[in-house]
């Protein structure tokens, strides 16, 4: 199929070339010739098409139109990987049927409407996914992709009615699936219900599903008395449990973080049209969509307040993306927090025993690696990466138009798809299967030397300083060298010194 795209966008340009060439020799029969040709030759495998700016060739097996085929012309950049994020198509035809049904209110032909409605259900069913060839790095206003969803959805319905494929007749792309709409406020509609699909979809329930398995693990770590870390150095003990309720807390701000954001994803541009005033609309037209919207999908959106807000800034994304890039900060500290705890099996921390998942090295016999934190990590490396370039976009909003939608609406779509199907695979080949090493944890915890700061209300902080210190220059125990210096006995230093008493306040 890509390769089939190349020889149709070089054929174009052949026949953009030829197409100026007639411009300038209009009257010579022998161009004439050539041209109608060109036409006869390839009317088996492709159809014309014509937008603005002329006549080009379209493959006949393809509900596309003519600015779709230019637009791959014209955008050569990083192929079929770069292409706009299939959850946009899917928006797109979730708001060209809204649209179609509030039209029927301001005079669309109800057989027309009928038939748009029944093509964008196709698109948001991924019936026609092989029909959006376009990439991201396009205009920024995404026109291209809108116009792409316009020409399929009008093309299948054309289909549906009897009609001819490219006649734009009885369906019109402009005329009728874009009536009352502009790319500058169906495209940012299409990013917000993407991404709230996306958030709902996928990431809520990614992190409900990570933050279910911590909590069952600090239950079950309760009891498990280890000693704390500050630094990276010793410090008080703390229980298992504890440490990983903190884990859970984490992912317990993530999902109301990521909630909190969603008030303002949910407000919708349609209706703004070309710079958010609105013009070729009717009144009522954007509360009815989106209020079409908010049932098709079962979200609870909103008209935009403020048009100029909703195309001009994407501020609400950027909001969004900030919260996804809080969470990957949650995500790295705890996936490098276990895999450290889990280090060895003998030369490292190993007070947990992580599930062991695959071979770790093709040099190395019998090596396993912590992969799941591993994958965690870059995961939430590329959601930070992912902000910055939202970030970006979203500071560049120029006038009366935002110009890096197809940019933002990529990375924080790929940012939420990336955490909620992380969290749910570090959670099912990670997390669930975690094992505590109670006889490493209980030797390290013994011989760290902070168990000194329990002897601070009866010697003070002076004196237990030097039994840490002269401890650990003699590689002795605190009992001993406490007892050794005459601060106290073995019996005073077994009652003041008792770990499981040290978990929280007195």
């Amino acid at each position: 199929m890509y390769r089939s795209l190349r020889n149709v966008q070089r054929f174009n340009s052949n026949l953009l070339a030829l197409q100026r060439s007639i411009a300038i020799k209009k009257h010579s029969p022998a161009i004439g010739a050539i041209h109608s040709s060109c036409r006869m030759a390839s009317s088996e495998s492709y159809r014309i098409e014509r937008d603005t700016f002329g006549e080009l060739q379209v493959p006949s097996d393809k509900y596309y139109g003519a600015q779709t085929v230019r637009s791959t012309m014209n955008f050569k950049i990083g192929g079929v990987t770069e292409r706009m994020p299939i959850q946009v198509i899917k928006a797109f035809g979730i708001l060209k049927r809204a649209a179609a049904e509030v039209n029927t209110d301001y005079g669309l032909d109800p057989n027309v409407a009928e038939a748009i409605v029944k093509a964008a259900d196709e698109v948001t069913a991924g019936k026609l996914d092989d029909h959006f060839p376009l990439v991201v790095w396009q205009t920024g206003s995404g026109t291209q992709t809108n116009m792409n969803v316009n020409e399929v959805i009008s093309n299948r319905a054309i289909e549906m009615m009897g009609g001819k494929l490219g006649s734009k007749d009885p369906v019109h792309p402009n005329d009728h699936v874009n009536k009352s709409q502009s790319s500058n406020d169906t495209f940012p509609t299409a990013m917000h219900i993407s991404a709230a699909m996306e958030v709902h979809n996928v990431l809520l329930p990614g992190l409900q599903t990570l933050h279910d398995a911590l909590a069952a693990k600090v239950a079950e770590f309760k009891d498990i008395i280890k000693i704390g870390r500050t630094h990276t150095q010793d410090a008080v003990p703390l229980s298992l449990g504890q440490e990983f309720s903190g884990y859970v807390q984490q992912v317990k701000y993530s999902i109301e973080r990521i909630k909190a954001a969603m008030p303002r994803v949910y407000e919708l541009a349609a209706g703004g049209t070309a710079v958010g005033t609105g013009l070729n609309t009717r009144i009522g037209f954007a509360e009815k969509v989106a209020e079409k919207v908010s049932a098709l999908t079962g979200l609870p959106f909103v008209t935009a307040p403020n048009k100029f807000e909703a195309l001009a800034a994407h501020d609400a994304l950027v909001e969004l993306s900030g919260a996804l890039n809080t969470v990957a900060c949650s995500m790295m500290k705890i996936a490098n927090d276990i895999r450290f705890l889990g280090s060895g099996p003998r030369s490292g921390l190993g007070e947990l025993i992580l599930p062991e998942n695959e071979p770790g090295s093709s040099i190395m016999p019998g090596k396993v690696n912590p992969t799941q934190c591993e994958a965690m990590t870059m995961v939430a490396a590329q959601i930070m990466g992912n902000h910055v370039a939202v970030t970006i976009g979203g500071s560049n909003g120029h006038f009366e138009l935002n110009v890096f939608k197809p940019m933002i609406i990529k990375n924080v779509l790929n940012s939420a798809r990336l955490l909620g199907d992380a969290s749910v695979s570090f959670t099912n080949n990670c997390v669930v299967g975690i094992q505590a090493n109670t006889e490493r944890i209980n030797k390290l915890m013994n011989e760290s030397l902070m168990l000194v700061t329990a002897l601070n209300p009866h010697i003070g902080y002076d004196k237990a300083a030097t039994i840490a210190k002269t401890a650990h220059k003699e590689g002795s125990t605190l009992k001993a060298t406490a007892v050794k210096l005459g601060y106290l006995t073995e019996e005073q230093f077994d009652q003041w010194v008792k770990p499981h008493e040290m978990l929280g306040p007195k």
